[in-house]
């Protein structure tokens, strides 16, 4: 089969490589039928995740047809379409029976285009396949599916969630990339009195109103912080999101939080970021970090089968899968190109 395989900082390629085989009695191979590239594969091929080595197949989110499964698994079969989900849960350690599956003990969490081969490629081993897939609900197409393999519950689990967003709460997210937008669109189901979008690309605000944010900020013309004081009777968000994974996004987020507010950190981070507790320590504020854990997927699913949520809207460009490389540029220079999520096809 042919993969798109990582061999060091900046250097990946679209390649033939041997297939998957099983290799536990709870695996699946499964044949992907659409695939997407994260922002944290840009990340990987910075430098940034040490633990990616060599000759790694990435990617961690695909929708697919299972081609063959283990012996030990019960409720996944061939022919099933399936939505992989970006993490893996053994289902039976301590934290996968608290629905933390992003910390499994068992040997899952995000493993998929990390510690072992991913999605970028014709075919994909999928472990602990019955509790680590979802079966695709009639009706939704592939690309509407393949943004609840990340995004959609890393917005709302990571950020809506753990900021625990209430109904009439002002919302800052800071960066209106994917995930930032994912978080406004999970945010917009707790009817917030106001989402605000911080972000230096005007492609992405406009996109940010259309998902939802009634007040955008470009940082370059305006002070994010008068914005959202001028909103809330000068107290600040009360529930700041960071988006982004740089140490001034962060430490933005933590301005613009009001005193017993929170602060949900979603960004990936590859540097240390300042956390002023000379400022905050008398101010009552909560800040939140999570690796997503998948566990709201049945009730996003439930959304967009319903069409509560138009997961659809994040897909601004398709390829083929010989066309690898042209979407990660596309992908990488989103600031120019406007994309949001790509997806490929075979």
């Amino acid at each position: 089969m042919r993969a798109l395989v990582y061999h060091g900082p900046d250097n990946k390629t679209w390649e033939e490589v041997p297939d998957p085989q099983l290799q536990d009695d709870t695996d699946a191979i499964v044949r992907v039928d659409a695939v997407t590239i994260c922002g944290t594969d840009l990340h990987i091929l910075k430098g940034d995740v040490p633990a990616v080595t060599d000759g790694r197949i990435l990617g961690h989110e695909a929708v697919g047809t299972v081609q063959s499964v283990g012996s030990g698994v019960k409720n996944v079969k061939v022919g099933d379409k399936v939505l992989v989900s970006c993490v893996t849960a053994c289902g039976t350690c301590e934290y996968c029976r608290q629905g933390s599956y992003g910390q499994c003990l068992g040997g899952g969490g995000w493993i998929l285009g990390h510690l072992i081969d991913g999605t970028q490629a014709e075919l994909v081993r999928v472990p602990f396949a019955d509790t680590s897939t979802y079966p695709a609900p009639a009706g939704v197409p592939d690309e509407e599916l393949l943004m609840l393999a990340d995004i959609l519950p890393t917005g709302f689990e990571v950020g809506v969630l753990n900021g625990g967003v209430k109904p009439g709460d002002v919302v800052a997210v800071v960066g209106a990339g994917p995930i930032g937008l994912a978080a406004i669109m999970g945010a917009r189901l707790f009817s917030p009195s106001h989402v605000v979008a911080i972000d230096k690309a005007d492609s992405r605000l406009e996109a940010a109103k259309h998902f939802g944010a009634d007040v955008v900020v470009n940082p370059d013309r305006e002070d994010p912080l008068e914005v959202v004081r001028g909103l809330t009777g000068g107290l600040g968000a009360h529930v700041a999101m960071e988006a982004v994974g740089y140490p001034e996004t962060f430490e933005l987020a933590a301005r613009l939080v009001r005193p017993c507010g929170r602060v949900a950190n979603i960004g990936v981070h590859a540097e240390p970021a300042t956390l002023h507790l000379e400022e905050l320590w008398t101010r009552n504020v909560t800040i939140t970090t999570g690796l997503v854990d998948t566990s709201s997927t049945p009730t996003l699913l439930s959304l967009v089968q319903t069409s509560a949520m138009a997961p659809g809207r994040f897909v601004t460009h398709t390829f083929r899968f010989d066309q690898f490389l042209e979407a990660y540029d596309v992908f990488s220079r989103a600031a120019e190109t406007g994309a949001l999520k790509v997806v490929l096809t075979p």
